[in-house]
Protein backbone atom coordinates (compact mmCIF):
# COMPACT_ATOMS: atom_id res chain seq x y z
CA UNK A 1 0.00 0.00 0.00
CA UNK A 2 1.57 3.34 -0.77
CA UNK A 3 1.60 5.46 1.99
CA UNK A 4 1.22 9.24 2.18
CA UNK A 5 3.45 11.91 4.07
CA UNK A 6 1.68 10.80 7.70
CA UNK A 7 2.63 7.55 7.27
CA UNK A 8 6.38 8.31 6.62
CA UNK A 9 6.00 10.60 9.99
CA UNK A 10 3.91 7.98 11.96
CA UNK A 11 6.68 4.97 11.58
CA UNK A 12 9.72 7.19 11.35
CA UNK A 13 8.73 10.22 13.49
CA UNK A 14 11.92 12.31 12.40
CA UNK A 15 12.67 11.99 7.98
CA UNK A 16 13.31 14.74 6.30
CA UNK A 17 10.58 16.04 4.03
CA UNK A 18 11.43 18.01 1.33
CA UNK A 19 14.01 20.29 -0.52
CA UNK A 20 13.89 23.12 -3.12
CA UNK A 21 16.09 23.06 -5.70
CA UNK A 22 17.91 26.71 -6.82
CA UNK A 23 16.31 27.37 -10.45
CA UNK A 24 16.86 30.89 -12.48
CA UNK A 25 19.50 33.27 -11.22
CA UNK A 26 17.62 36.28 -9.70
CA UNK A 27 18.37 39.57 -7.24
CA UNK A 28 17.57 38.38 -3.78
CA UNK A 29 17.38 42.18 -2.63
CA UNK A 30 15.32 43.02 -5.17
CA UNK A 31 11.90 44.65 -3.73
CA UNK A 32 8.19 43.53 -4.69
CA UNK A 33 6.72 46.06 -6.57
CA UNK A 34 4.36 45.56 -9.61
CA UNK A 35 6.74 43.93 -11.44
CA UNK A 36 9.51 42.94 -8.97
CA UNK A 37 10.12 39.73 -9.67
CA UNK A 38 8.86 39.06 -13.09
CA UNK A 39 10.35 36.34 -14.79
CA UNK A 40 11.58 34.42 -11.57
CA UNK A 41 10.72 30.75 -10.85
CA UNK A 42 11.13 29.61 -7.17
CA UNK A 43 11.49 25.89 -6.95
CA UNK A 44 9.73 24.06 -4.17
CA UNK A 45 10.22 20.50 -3.59
CA UNK A 46 7.46 18.41 -1.98
CA UNK A 47 7.66 15.13 -0.61
CA UNK A 48 5.05 12.35 -2.36
CA UNK A 49 2.05 12.93 -0.47
CA UNK A 50 2.39 15.77 1.53
CA UNK A 51 0.09 18.53 -0.70
CA UNK A 52 -2.37 17.28 -2.98
CA UNK A 53 -2.56 18.74 -6.57
CA UNK A 54 -5.07 21.18 -6.11
CA UNK A 55 -3.50 22.83 -3.12
CA UNK A 56 -0.25 23.69 -4.91
CA UNK A 57 -1.95 24.87 -8.08
CA UNK A 58 -3.94 27.34 -5.80
CA UNK A 59 -0.42 28.39 -3.98
CA UNK A 60 1.23 29.03 -7.12
CA UNK A 61 -1.32 30.82 -8.39
CA UNK A 62 -1.73 33.44 -5.46
CA UNK A 63 1.91 33.41 -5.29
CA UNK A 64 2.33 34.26 -8.84
CA UNK A 65 -0.68 37.31 -8.36
CA UNK A 66 1.40 38.87 -5.55
CA UNK A 67 4.80 38.39 -6.85
CA UNK A 68 5.04 37.99 -10.81
CA UNK A 69 7.05 35.38 -10.15
CA UNK A 70 6.31 31.45 -10.62
CA UNK A 71 7.00 28.44 -8.33
CA UNK A 72 7.75 24.99 -8.82
CA UNK A 73 6.97 22.18 -7.21
CA UNK A 74 8.90 19.42 -7.58
CA UNK A 75 7.54 15.89 -5.70
CA UNK A 76 10.13 13.81 -4.04
CA UNK A 77 10.40 10.67 -2.68
CA UNK A 78 11.61 9.89 0.60
CA UNK A 79 13.71 6.97 -0.44
CA UNK A 80 17.35 8.78 -0.41
CA UNK A 81 16.11 12.03 0.59
CA UNK A 82 18.28 12.84 3.39
CA UNK A 83 21.54 12.61 1.45
CA UNK A 84 19.89 14.60 -1.39
CA UNK A 85 18.92 17.25 0.60
CA UNK A 86 22.13 17.76 2.32
CA UNK A 87 24.23 17.52 -0.87
CA UNK A 88 21.89 20.29 -2.62
CA UNK A 89 21.99 22.67 0.74
CA UNK A 90 26.43 22.37 0.02
CA UNK A 91 26.00 22.97 -3.81
CA UNK A 92 26.21 26.85 -5.13
CA UNK A 93 22.91 27.07 -6.17
CA UNK A 94 20.73 25.51 -3.18
CA UNK A 95 17.19 25.03 -2.74
CA UNK A 96 15.30 28.20 -2.39
CA UNK A 97 12.40 26.89 -0.05
CA UNK A 98 12.27 23.41 0.91
CA UNK A 99 10.26 21.24 3.63
CA UNK A 100 11.75 19.97 6.25
CA UNK A 101 10.83 16.91 8.93
CA UNK A 102 10.34 18.66 12.65
CA UNK A 103 12.99 16.44 14.37
CA UNK A 104 15.84 17.06 11.69
CA UNK A 105 15.81 21.38 11.19
CA UNK A 106 18.26 21.36 14.40
CA UNK A 107 20.72 19.12 12.75
CA UNK A 108 20.24 21.23 9.52
CA UNK A 109 20.24 24.90 11.25
CA UNK A 110 23.70 23.41 13.35
CA UNK A 111 25.57 23.38 9.87
CA UNK A 112 24.27 26.69 8.90
CA UNK A 113 21.98 25.63 5.43
CA UNK A 114 18.77 27.19 7.48
CA UNK A 115 18.46 31.18 6.74
CA UNK A 116 17.10 32.74 10.02
CA UNK A 117 13.85 33.71 9.67
CA UNK A 118 13.10 35.98 12.38
CA UNK A 119 11.79 38.95 10.47
CA UNK A 120 8.76 35.90 9.27
CA UNK A 121 8.26 34.98 12.72
CA UNK A 122 7.25 38.40 13.78
CA UNK A 123 5.36 39.23 10.53
CA UNK A 124 2.95 36.26 10.14
CA UNK A 125 4.18 33.77 13.44
CA UNK A 126 3.17 35.85 16.39
CA UNK A 127 -0.07 33.27 16.88
CA UNK A 128 1.74 30.29 16.01
CA UNK A 129 1.28 27.28 18.30
CA UNK A 130 4.29 27.05 20.89
CA UNK A 131 4.15 23.00 20.42
CA UNK A 132 4.84 23.33 16.85
CA UNK A 133 7.07 26.25 16.61
CA UNK A 134 9.88 24.38 18.94
CA UNK A 135 11.20 22.45 17.06
CA UNK A 136 12.08 25.69 14.02
CA UNK A 137 14.06 27.43 16.73
CA UNK A 138 17.73 26.20 17.69
CA UNK A 139 20.03 28.14 19.71
CA UNK A 140 17.68 30.83 20.16
CA UNK A 141 17.08 31.56 16.38
CA UNK A 142 13.97 30.72 13.70
CA UNK A 143 15.66 28.81 11.25
CA UNK A 144 12.29 27.24 10.10
CA UNK A 145 8.58 27.71 9.76
CA UNK A 146 6.66 25.50 11.17
CA UNK A 147 3.89 23.69 8.53
CA UNK A 148 1.87 20.57 9.84
CA UNK A 149 2.15 17.92 12.68
CA UNK A 150 0.38 14.77 12.98
CA UNK A 151 0.37 12.84 16.01
CA UNK A 152 -1.79 9.57 17.76
CA UNK A 153 -5.31 9.11 18.86
CA UNK A 154 -6.64 5.62 19.83
CA UNK A 155 -8.88 3.95 17.17
CA UNK A 156 -11.45 1.48 18.57
CA UNK A 157 -13.90 -0.89 17.42
CA UNK A 158 -17.46 0.46 18.65
CA UNK A 159 -18.98 -3.33 18.54
CA UNK A 160 -16.81 -4.19 21.00
CA UNK A 161 -17.03 -1.59 23.42
CA UNK A 162 -20.64 -2.10 22.58
CA UNK A 163 -20.57 -5.88 23.28
CA UNK A 164 -18.46 -5.45 26.36
CA UNK A 165 -21.40 -2.40 27.72
CA UNK A 166 -19.62 0.77 27.84
CA UNK A 167 -21.56 3.60 26.57
CA UNK A 168 -19.41 6.64 27.30
CA UNK A 169 -15.85 7.62 26.00
CA UNK A 170 -13.24 7.65 28.65
CA UNK A 171 -11.89 11.05 29.45
CA UNK A 172 -9.05 9.94 31.68
CA UNK A 173 -6.11 7.54 31.88
CA UNK A 174 -7.81 5.30 34.71
CA UNK A 175 -11.16 5.43 33.16
CA UNK A 176 -9.81 3.87 29.64
CA UNK A 177 -7.50 1.58 31.75
CA UNK A 178 -11.00 0.29 33.19
CA UNK A 179 -12.93 0.19 29.77
CA UNK A 180 -10.00 -2.03 28.51
CA UNK A 181 -10.51 -3.99 31.60
CA UNK A 182 -13.89 -4.28 30.81
CA UNK A 183 -13.55 -5.32 27.52
CA UNK A 184 -11.10 -7.83 29.26
CA UNK A 185 -13.28 -9.18 31.50
CA UNK A 186 -16.72 -8.87 29.55
CA UNK A 187 -15.99 -10.37 25.73
CA UNK A 188 -13.55 -12.46 24.14
CA UNK A 189 -11.58 -9.70 22.38
CA UNK A 190 -8.03 -8.23 23.35
CA UNK A 191 -8.83 -5.53 25.00
CA UNK A 192 -5.60 -3.30 23.35
CA UNK A 193 -2.82 -4.24 20.94
CA UNK A 194 -0.11 -2.70 22.48
CA UNK A 195 3.43 -4.00 21.30
CA UNK A 196 6.40 -3.29 23.43
CA UNK A 197 8.19 -0.86 21.38
CA UNK A 198 5.23 1.29 20.32
CA UNK A 199 8.21 3.85 21.21
CA UNK A 200 6.57 6.47 20.10
CA UNK A 201 3.99 6.48 22.17
CA UNK A 202 6.20 5.94 25.16
CA UNK A 203 7.64 9.30 23.79
CA UNK A 204 4.39 11.20 24.16
CA UNK A 205 3.93 9.52 27.72
CA UNK A 206 7.05 10.71 28.99
CA UNK A 207 6.06 14.35 27.35
CA UNK A 208 3.21 13.83 29.30
CA UNK A 209 5.30 13.59 32.58
CA UNK A 210 7.51 16.71 31.26
CA UNK A 211 10.85 14.30 31.36
CA UNK A 212 13.43 14.84 29.27
CA UNK A 213 15.01 11.34 26.89
CA UNK A 214 18.75 13.25 27.53
CA UNK A 215 20.21 15.66 29.92
CA UNK A 216 23.19 17.24 29.97
CA UNK A 217 26.85 15.93 31.29
CA UNK A 218 29.39 19.07 30.82
CA UNK A 219 29.13 19.79 27.31
CA UNK A 220 27.70 16.41 25.79
CA UNK A 221 24.40 15.14 26.06
CA UNK A 222 23.87 12.04 28.18
CA UNK A 223 20.92 9.20 29.00
CA UNK A 224 17.96 10.51 31.19
CA UNK A 225 15.75 7.37 31.04
CA UNK A 226 16.79 6.89 35.03
CA UNK A 227 15.09 9.96 35.91
CA UNK A 228 11.89 8.76 37.96
CA UNK A 229 9.94 10.60 35.25
CA UNK A 230 10.49 8.67 32.91
CA UNK A 231 10.36 5.70 35.30
CA UNK A 232 6.73 6.65 35.84
CA UNK A 233 6.23 6.81 31.83
CA UNK A 234 6.91 3.18 31.59
CA UNK A 235 5.22 2.34 34.34
CA UNK A 236 2.49 3.39 32.29
CA UNK A 237 3.11 1.69 29.36
CA UNK A 238 3.46 -1.65 31.61
CA UNK A 239 -0.17 -1.55 33.12
CA UNK A 240 -1.60 -0.71 29.62
CA UNK A 241 0.56 -3.33 27.92
CA UNK A 242 -0.61 -5.85 30.82
CA UNK A 243 -3.50 -5.61 29.12
CA UNK A 244 -2.43 -6.93 24.89
CA UNK A 245 -1.31 -10.11 23.52
CA UNK A 246 1.13 -8.44 21.74
CA UNK A 247 4.74 -9.49 21.64
CA UNK A 248 6.58 -7.56 24.11
CA UNK A 249 10.36 -6.98 21.30
CA UNK A 250 8.12 -5.54 18.26
CA UNK A 251 7.18 -2.55 17.34
CA UNK A 252 3.35 -0.82 15.82
CA UNK A 253 4.75 -2.08 12.45
CA UNK A 254 5.60 -5.64 12.76
CA UNK A 255 3.07 -6.94 12.18
CA UNK A 256 1.56 -3.68 11.14
CA UNK A 257 -1.24 -3.01 13.52
CA UNK A 258 -4.13 -2.00 11.54
CA UNK A 259 -3.74 -5.27 9.99
CA UNK A 260 -4.18 -6.93 13.68
CA UNK A 261 -7.20 -4.64 14.13
CA UNK A 262 -8.60 -5.26 10.83
CA UNK A 263 -9.38 -8.87 12.46
CA UNK A 264 -12.43 -7.71 14.76
CA UNK A 265 -11.42 -9.19 17.83
CA UNK A 266 -8.98 -6.05 19.32
CA UNK A 267 -10.68 -3.46 21.20
CA UNK A 268 -8.07 -0.64 20.52
CA UNK A 269 -4.59 0.73 19.62
CA UNK A 270 -2.52 3.59 19.94
CA UNK A 271 -1.88 5.01 16.42
CA UNK A 272 -2.17 7.23 13.31
CA UNK A 273 -5.42 7.88 11.64
CA UNK A 274 -4.25 6.53 8.75
CA UNK A 275 -3.66 3.33 10.22
CA UNK A 276 -7.18 2.75 10.33
CA UNK A 277 -6.81 2.53 6.59
CA UNK A 278 -4.60 -0.56 6.64
CA UNK A 279 -7.79 -2.09 9.08
CA UNK A 280 -10.15 -0.98 6.38
CA UNK A 281 -7.85 -2.16 3.40
CA UNK A 282 -7.39 -5.70 4.65
CA UNK A 283 -11.21 -5.71 5.56
CA UNK A 284 -13.60 -3.32 4.16
CA UNK A 285 -16.42 -4.94 7.07
CA UNK A 286 -14.95 -3.26 9.93
CA UNK A 287 -15.29 0.09 8.54
CA UNK A 288 -18.75 0.90 10.40
CA UNK A 289 -17.24 -0.14 13.22
CA UNK A 290 -14.08 2.03 13.73
CA UNK A 291 -14.01 5.11 16.34
CA UNK A 292 -11.39 7.45 17.55
CA UNK A 293 -10.92 9.35 20.87
CA UNK A 294 -8.04 11.73 21.79
CA UNK A 295 -5.33 9.44 24.19
CA UNK A 296 -6.83 10.36 28.03
CA UNK A 297 -4.43 11.82 30.41
CA UNK A 298 -4.29 12.07 34.20
CA UNK A 299 -7.01 14.31 34.68
CA UNK A 300 -10.29 15.23 32.15
CA UNK A 301 -8.47 18.67 31.78
CA UNK A 302 -5.33 17.41 29.75
CA UNK A 303 -5.12 15.11 27.06
CA UNK A 304 -1.77 12.29 27.27
CA UNK A 305 1.26 13.72 26.37
CA UNK A 306 2.04 12.95 21.92
CA UNK A 307 4.76 12.81 20.39
CA UNK A 308 4.35 15.81 17.20
CA UNK A 309 5.67 14.01 13.95
CA UNK A 310 5.77 16.58 11.41
CA UNK A 311 7.32 18.86 8.71
CA UNK A 312 8.67 22.48 8.86
CA UNK A 313 9.39 24.69 5.91
CA UNK A 314 12.95 26.35 5.55
CA UNK A 315 14.67 28.84 2.99
CA UNK A 316 18.29 27.80 2.35
CA UNK A 317 21.00 30.14 4.05
CA UNK A 318 22.82 30.01 0.53
CA UNK A 319 19.88 30.84 -1.61
CA UNK A 320 19.82 33.64 -3.99
CA UNK A 321 16.58 34.56 -3.73
CA UNK A 322 15.89 34.61 0.10
CA UNK A 323 13.40 37.84 -0.47
CA UNK A 324 11.12 36.01 -2.70
CA UNK A 325 11.49 32.56 -0.33
CA UNK A 326 9.99 34.24 2.11
CA UNK A 327 7.36 35.98 -0.10
CA UNK A 328 6.04 32.31 -0.55
CA UNK A 329 6.11 31.24 2.90
CA UNK A 330 4.17 34.79 3.12
CA UNK A 331 1.21 33.26 1.02
CA UNK A 332 1.76 29.21 1.93
CA UNK A 333 1.56 29.37 5.84
CA UNK A 334 -1.44 32.38 5.27
CA UNK A 335 -5.08 31.34 6.99
CA UNK A 336 -6.25 30.24 3.68
CA UNK A 337 -3.58 27.62 2.59
CA UNK A 338 -2.72 26.61 5.75
CA UNK A 339 -6.38 26.01 6.33
CA UNK A 340 -7.02 24.09 3.22
CA UNK A 341 -4.03 21.98 3.77
CA UNK A 342 -5.43 20.62 6.99
CA UNK A 343 -8.68 20.18 5.81
CA UNK A 344 -7.55 18.37 3.00
CA UNK A 345 -5.06 15.93 4.51
CA UNK A 346 -5.86 15.82 8.32
CA UNK A 347 -3.22 17.20 9.59
CA UNK A 348 -2.92 19.68 12.84
CA UNK A 349 -2.25 23.33 11.14
CA UNK A 350 0.32 25.41 12.89
CA UNK A 351 -2.30 28.05 13.94
CA UNK A 352 -4.98 26.07 16.97
CA UNK A 353 -7.16 28.96 15.43
CA UNK A 354 -7.50 27.04 12.13
CA UNK A 355 -8.05 23.80 13.70
CA UNK A 356 -11.80 24.06 12.44
CA UNK A 357 -10.80 22.80 9.42
CA UNK A 358 -10.87 19.76 10.26
CA UNK A 359 -14.43 19.42 11.07
CA UNK A 360 -15.68 16.29 9.44
CA UNK A 361 -12.37 14.39 9.65
CA UNK A 362 -12.88 11.93 12.67
CA UNK A 363 -9.32 11.32 13.57
CA UNK A 364 -7.93 14.55 13.01
CA UNK A 365 -10.70 15.72 15.37
CA UNK A 366 -9.39 13.23 17.91
CA UNK A 367 -6.02 14.15 17.44
CA UNK A 368 -6.00 17.98 17.89
CA UNK A 369 -6.54 18.38 21.12
CA UNK A 370 -3.80 17.20 22.41
CA UNK A 371 -1.10 18.53 19.79
CA UNK A 372 -0.83 21.58 22.12
CA UNK A 373 0.57 19.71 24.97
CA UNK A 374 1.99 17.45 22.62
CA UNK A 375 6.16 17.43 21.52
CA UNK A 376 9.04 15.71 20.07
CA UNK A 377 12.00 13.54 20.83
CA UNK A 378 15.12 15.67 22.13
CA UNK A 379 15.87 18.46 19.04
CA UNK A 380 19.15 18.25 19.37
CA UNK A 381 21.65 17.62 16.35
CA UNK A 382 22.72 14.50 18.51
CA UNK A 383 19.70 12.83 18.66
CA UNK A 384 19.42 11.43 15.15
CA UNK A 385 21.70 8.49 15.94
CA UNK A 386 19.70 7.21 18.84
CA UNK A 387 17.46 5.87 16.18
CA UNK A 388 19.33 3.90 14.35
CA UNK A 389 18.37 0.07 14.80
CA UNK A 390 18.15 -1.48 17.36
CA UNK A 391 17.60 1.51 19.08
CA UNK A 392 17.99 1.62 23.01
CA UNK A 393 14.84 2.81 23.72
CA UNK A 394 13.28 0.03 22.25
CA UNK A 395 15.48 -2.60 23.98
CA UNK A 396 15.03 -0.29 27.56
CA UNK A 397 11.46 -0.63 27.30
CA UNK A 398 11.32 -4.54 26.14
CA UNK A 399 13.39 -5.06 29.18
CA UNK A 400 11.21 -3.54 31.82
CA UNK A 401 8.23 -5.32 30.11
CA UNK A 402 9.89 -8.69 30.75
CA UNK A 403 10.36 -7.34 34.11
CA UNK A 404 13.64 -6.04 34.59
CA UNK A 405 13.18 -2.44 36.98
CA UNK A 406 13.47 0.67 35.01
CA UNK A 407 16.96 1.47 36.49
CA UNK A 408 18.22 -1.38 35.98
CA UNK A 409 16.91 -1.81 32.15
CA UNK A 410 18.08 2.28 31.90
CA UNK A 411 22.02 1.26 33.39
CA UNK A 412 21.48 -1.99 30.74
CA UNK A 413 21.18 0.66 27.50
CA UNK A 414 22.99 3.82 28.79
CA UNK A 415 26.46 2.98 27.27
CA UNK A 416 25.30 2.21 23.94
CA UNK A 417 22.85 5.63 24.23
CA UNK A 418 25.70 7.29 25.22
CA UNK A 419 28.01 6.04 22.56
CA UNK A 420 24.98 6.98 19.74
CA UNK A 421 24.84 10.77 21.51
CA UNK A 422 28.26 11.57 20.88
CA UNK A 423 28.69 10.53 17.38
CA UNK A 424 29.99 13.26 15.38
CA UNK A 425 27.26 15.47 13.07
Amino acid sequence: MKRKLIAAIGIAGMMVSIAACGGDSGDGDKKAGADGYAGETLTVWVMDGSSPDQWQKDVAAAFEKKTKAKVKFEVQTWNGIQQKLTTALSEENPPDVFEIGNTQTPAYAKTGGLADLADLKSSIGTDWSESLNESAVFDGKQYAAPWFVVNRVVVYNKKVWADAGIKELPKTRDEFYAALKTIGDKTDAEPIYLPGQNWYHFVGLAIGEGAELVKKDGDKYVSNLADPKITAAMETYKKFQGLSEAPKDKDEATPQQGEVFAKGDVGAFIGMGWEAGIAIETNPKIEKDIGYFTIPGETAAKPEGVFLGGSNLAVAAGSKKQELAKEFLKVTLSDEFEGALAKANGVIPNKDALQTNLKGNAAAEAAAPAAGGGGTTPLIPEWAAVENAPNPIKTYMTAVLNGKAPAEAAKQVEEEFNKRLSQQQ
